[in-house]
């Protein structure tokens, strides 16, 4: 199953999906745990490097475990994100992403993420001054189109423009989550260009992988919202994609994943953000069972991370 990105050498076909306000390090040393090889980081803005702005560069911490490693930066004018390139390469990244997905408002009013599917030419100049900036490889994640669907049209810009790699999202912008992802679009996509392309979009089990797999022929998969709670999605995707078959988690298990991960939030963040930002992360882990809506409530009205891990420790023992 050894696939390539340029000359990165992947142990796997499965990868960790770059997710604002979720992908963070200690999400992603929880993915790789259970077998994503390769993670994404949450997106950065490339004028926020240019400026210099220290929280930009706190959002891409890694380490030395941290590997391989994507940064996903995002932007419009091809200048800055060229020349700021190396500096989201500066915690040992190994492959440079640029984002032409996001649907944001916020994002998308400055031309920048999803907005630019409406500009080749736009495309083109950024994926060619961005790759000639750097000695990584160099993804793109794009969605189907903005309004209307023109993935093929711009996969063949970007594969022109020296681009390593495509992540296909087969919703357009105008549809951000909702509906169903349409994979004929990756399908479509992938027989356009010959250069490697990434599946994502509506993977929440093995079997949505392997299906996703057959029907487009997609060289990887990236599970973004699927891995929300549920790292250990990618070890039951490979054990499904080897053996056909896979095992349920157990609540001893979850348990334990879940409280390392709020430690290295904590860690890496301080208490009082990480206690912050676990809510969602609890919320995620206990989504579907059992009375998890007064694990929620306990969880949110919780004064620091002892109290919660607590909340979350009597929790699971009652389960």
């Amino acid at each position: 199953m050894d696939k390539k990105i340029g000359n990165l050498k992947l142990k796997n076909i499965v990868f960790s999906a770059p997710m604002a306000g979720v992908s963070d390090l200690a999400f992603r040393t929880v993915c790789r745990k259970y077998g994503a090889s390769l993670a994404y980081s949450e997106m950065i803005s490339s004028k926020a490097l240019f400026y210099n702005d220290k929280k930009t560069l706190e959002i891409i911490k890694s380490n030395e475990c941290d590997r391989p490693l994507a940064v996903q930066i995002f932007g419009s004018d091809e200048s800055i994100m060229a020349q700021t390139a190396y500096k989201a390469l500066s915690t040992g990244a190994d492959i440079l992403d640029i984002n032409m997905g996001c649907p944001a408002p916020k994002v998308v009013k400055c031309g920048d993420g999803s907005a630019l599917l409406k500009d080749g030419l736009k495309i083109g100049r950024i994926v060619s001054a961005v790759k000639k900036a750097v000695s990584v490889p160099v993804t793109v994640k794009i969605r189907g189109g903005f309004d209307t669907v023109n993935a093929v049209e711009t996969a063949k810009i970007i594969e022109n423009s020296g681009a390593d790699a495509i992540c296909v999202h087969p919703r357009t912008r105008e549809m951000y989550y909702s509906g169903s992802a349409d994979w004929s679009i990756i399908k479509d996509v992938k027989n356009a260009v010959k250069i490697p392309i990434i599946g994502n979009g509506d993977i929440k089990t093995p079997q949505d992988a392997k299906k996703m797999l057959d029907e487009t022929g997609c060289d990887f998969i990236m599970v973004g919202r699927g891995a929300q709670g549920n790292p250990f999605i990618f070890k039951q995707i490979l054990d499904y994609l080897k053996t056909g078959s896979f095992a349920e988690v157990s609540y001893s298990e979850r348990l334990e994943t879940l409280l390392w991960q709020l430690d290295m939030l904590c860690a890496d963040k301080g208490e009082h953000i990480g206690s912050q930002e676990a809510r969602k992360h609890v919320a995620w882990y206990t989504k579907g069972l059992k009375n998890s809506a007064e694990i929620r409530y306990k969880v949110n009205n919780s004064k620091n991370m002892t109290e919660l891990k607590s909340c979350i420790k009597e929790y699971f023992s009652a389960l």
